[in-house]
């Protein structure tokens, strides 16, 4: 069978692998859509710590079943539309043994420590499959990056009529701005991007900021009435929105960070004691949080369409790659088609 395969930064080629046989709690799914992630362009810049080369990129996967193991349930049916949750867990470490499962430690994300779905075929524990039936393939493939923006807003605790700044109109970011907004919270972007923010906009976030035309202080202080947003969550990975985030959030309010910045970060720590603060981290996306996009999207709420902004052939991710390499701002998110 066809796959894509990273061989070197800069370089994919179209190679032939192996079908994948399946065991007997395993399901085989015949891909249809693979969303391209960040971290896959990191992988072909040459910049991904985790990443050893060659390396099979894609883990925002759509896909039907294709055949199925003797002891998997009998309701994973051949030509059911499925995604895929592309993270391990050990069940030995100390985040899997409190149910953490998400951020365990030796974690292994299709496409970075291991090969991922930008194949023809693949296999994986039925335990990991979610069923999508009724769902376009595009649809389907943004349930993982839209997931892993509900984790950020759970970790949030973000709740109804809450005011919630979102860093970066990126797809994280937007996943983070549906979510918000699907559970009734008032969502403020900040891009400085016009065209992301149109984006943010139409995904539920109720005011746009694009930092570089506007005062950023001042426009939040106004929209909330000199507060600060309940939730303030940085999916951007800047130095100044990370130390900006702490900045502008409320007092007694939360800051979520998906993001992470690439040198240290300077803070004006007094505020983390006189605001109060929750501060978090956020990493990947639980099951269930799948299971709660794949509803959110059901309920015709969000149009998560909206954040394909090129498609491509299995046979041209090499091309697809080059060009967000090349166009970064022309990009939301790249749907490599089979």
């Amino acid at each position: 069978m066809k796959a894509a395969r990273i061989v070197e930064a800069g370089k994919v080629e179209i190679c032939e692998i192996p079908k994948p046989n399946v065991g007997t709690e395993e399901v085989l799914i015949k891909m249809k859509a693979l969303g391209l992630c960040g971290s896959d362009l990191t992988t072909y810049r040459g910049l991904n710590p985790m990443v050893d080369y060659p390396r099979i990129p894609g883990h925002e996967i759509a896909g039907e079943i294709a055949e199925t193991g003797s002891n998997v349930p009998c309701d994973f049916t051949i030509g059911l539309a499925v995604t895929v949750s592309p993270y391990t867990a050990c069940g030995r470490c100390k985040a899997c043994r409190i149910g953490r499962v998400n951020c365990c430690k030796y974690n292994q994300t299709m496409g970075v420590q291991r090969d991922g779905a930008a194949t023809e075929y693949i296999c994986v524990p039925y335990s990991k499959v979610f069923r999508a039936n009724g769902f376009s393939n595009e649809q389907i493939a943004c349930v993982e990056p839209f997931s892993v923006g509900w984790h950020a807003v759970c970790r949030g605790q973000v709740a109804d009529k809450e005011q919630v700044l979102v860093f970066g109109s990126g797809v994280i970011g937007l996943g983070a701005i549906a979510a918000a907004a699907f559970k009734g919270a008032e969502v403020i972007a900040v891009d400085i991007a016009d065209n992301k923010l149109e984006k943010a906009k139409a995904l539920g976030a109720r005011y746009t900021i694009n930092s570089n035309k506007e005062n950023l202080d001042d426009t939040v202080e106004h929209i909330t009435s000199g507060d600060g947003p309940d939730v303030v969550i940085e999916a951007v990975g800047q130095r100044r929105t990370f130390s900006k985030a702490v900045d502008l959030a409320s007092f007694a309010g939360r800051v979520v960070y998906i993001g992470y910045a690439k040198k240290p970060v300077e803070y004006e720590t007094k505020l983390f004691v006189s605001k109060e603060l929750d501060i978090k981290g956020s990493r990947n996306a639980m099951d269930h949080e799948f299971e709660a996009v794949i509803k959110m999207i059901a309920s015709g709420k969000v149009d998560v369409d909206t954040i394909i902004t090129q498609r491509f052939q299995l046979e041209q991710s090499n091309d697809a790659l080059k060009f967000w390499d090349k166009n970064t701002e022309q990009v939301t998110k790249i749907l490599i088609t089979l």
